[in-house]
């Protein structure tokens, strides 16, 4: 049986990836420090270790489980708080990551396959959707070290021929993602509506984003461990959603009776971001398998089971 490390096992896209990778017969190991994941969110067929990423401890898993293949989901994910924290962002994302690619090269693991960002790796970009060979121009320490992962997974591949594929999510949203902290907007939207609370949007709200599943994401995980093909895929829609929609889509979906509130936009945010997923499509066989409309009834469903 393959058995796979899944860092971040236990956080809201992580959790989802491990579901899949056991529903298609693998061992998995999860990894994950608890700060943002839960222990509710945990597959009980998954062993689990409470270790942060950075620790020392981290090389006695792999001494001991020895893992045929790694997803690397962990991760500080806050977009603001990196501008805010740059040291603290690096530290989590860049360290933490270095420590994961030195195991897997001394523990000569098959494959990584990494949490990238498609919206805050390219910054505002002039072509959309925007495609995997577009320019880098990330204007967020996150979006930085990202960017950084993956040059460091090149570097790797090269010198210590450790196989990776690094996957550019677009803003994904489902079941599983916490409604505070470093949550994205439906989620925040979604738990505000269900309590009769008025979301705020931030601007005139037409800033727009590709909203993708989680469970399309967790498929494209298992999809590029899989295959033999090593690189940087975005996994994304190709459609660009307003905040203003998703506001008005989620109303109608809680049936909540709130007045629609601006306020100041946020200095420095993207106004565009939308990915071009032909590449994954066509190496991996990749596709969207739930529709924007389809996934938010699914989510607010998920937040009104788990209140």
């Amino acid at each position: 049986m393959i058995r796979v490390l899944v860092t971040g096992g236990a956080g809201f896209i992580g959790s989802n990836i491990v579901d899949a990778l056991i529903e298609d017969g693998n061992s998995v190991v999860v990894v994950d420090n608890l700060s943002t994941g839960k222990k509710e969110n945990l597959n009980p067929k998954a062993k689990f270790y409470q270790v942060d990423i950075r620790d020392k401890g981290i090389e006695d898993i792999f001494k001991k489980e020895k893992p045929d293949y790694v997803c690397h989901q962990a991760a500080h994910l806050d977009v603001r708080e990196s501008v805010r924290k740059p040291i603290w962002d690096a530290e989590n994302n860049i360290i933490g990551s270095l420590n994961i690619l030195e195991n897997c090269v001394k523990y000569k693991v098959k494959k990584i396959v990494v949490a990238s960002t498609g919206g805050a790796i390219y910054g505002d970009a002039k072509i959309i959707p925007t495609p995997e060979n577009y320019l880098a121009a990330p204007i967020s320490p996150y979006g930085v070290s990202k960017l950084s992962i993956e040059h460091y997974l090149h570097y790797y591949s090269k010198v210590f021929n450790l196989p990776y594929v690094a996957l550019r999510y677009a803003n994904v949203y489902g079941p599983r993602q916490d409604s505070k902290g470093e949550a994205g907007v439906i989620a925040i939207f979604t738990g505000k509506l269900l309590k009769g609370e008025e979301p705020l949007i931030f601007g005139k709200g037409r800033q727009t984003r590709d909203y993708v599943f989680v469970g399309d994401v967790a498929r494209a995980n298992v999809l590029a461990l899989k295959n033999k093909k090593v690189g940087s895929y975005n996994v994304g829609t190709g459609v660009e959603t307003s905040v203003n929609q998703i506001f008005r889509n989620l109303v109608k979906l809680t049936g909540a009776s709130v007045k629609e509130k601006h306020i100041d936009a946020v200095l420095g945010e993207q106004k565009r971001s939308c990915l071009d997923a032909s590449k994954i499509k066509k190496d991996f066989g990749w596709k969207v398998g739930v529709n924007f409309s389809e996934g938010l009834k699914k989510t607010v469903e998920w937040f009104k089971n788990n209140k």
